[in-house]
């Protein structure tokens, strides 16, 4: 990475709750991008998913305390600010904006999974999405990081640089967690101990 241009990584999902996969996946993102900083931006009302079982405010708390300890990561909130749906292409306008009204350069790099490469040709304004930032993706059980030849084409035209992730398949994820706290069984080991604590004190995806 350039040594002028600060380049930020930054971690999108709904975090509900936010496991140790996705805390892996940052610090992965940080080390191999050489990134000055990663930033987890919870989304306030994912648009491709169903209703979230915790609140806005309790998922970033729960980020927050995820990333507590590791220096180079940071918890965003734009997009719980900024309310309504969350689409990517919106939060990338606002930073790029809000950096080029500083008059700080920033190249972004925004991080997925393979699972979500696979289907970013159906993400809102994707085009924008590529033209705004690289993209920076780790592999997901059953799914490779591998681009499709739309995706490939237009990063080609932008510029834009997919960074492949060096990072060990975790097959961990938030649905099974909330099936499994449901259940009454323990979630030792897949979440932050913070956030296991934050769950339990506030009884949350208990039926």
């Amino acid at each position: 990475m350039s040594a002028t241009v600060p380049h930020i990584g930054l971690l999108g999902g709904s975090f509900d709750p936010i496991h140790t996969a996705h805390v892996a996946l940052a610090l992965t993102a940080l080390e191999h991008l050489q990134a000055d900083s990663v930033q987890l931006i919870p989304a306030a009302a994912p648009w491709q998913r169903q209703p979230l079982a915790a609140t806005a405010e309790q998922r970033a708390e729960m980020a927050a305390l995820a990333v507590a300890g590791h220096p180079g990561l940071a918890v965003n909130r734009i997009e719980i600010e900024r309310g309504g749906p969350s689409y990517t292409v919106d939060t990338l306008r606002e930073l790029t904006r809000e950096a080029r009204e500083q008059g700080r350069p920033v190249r972004y790099v925004w991080i997925l999974g393979a699972d979500q490469l696979a289907n970013f040709c159906t993400w809102n304004d994707w085009q924008e999405i590529v033209a705004l930032a690289d993209l920076a993706v780790a592999a997901r059980p059953g799914a490779q990081p591998e681009p499709s030849a739309p995706l490939t084409e237009t990063m080609r035209a932008c510029g834009s640089l997919l960074h492949r992730l060096p990072m060990p398949e975790m097959a961990v994820s938030s649905s099974a967690i909330r099936q499994r706290l449901a259940r009454g069984e323990s979630i030792e080991g897949l979440v932050p101990a913070a956030v296991s604590q934050y769950i339990t004190q506030h009884r949350l995806y208990q039926v």
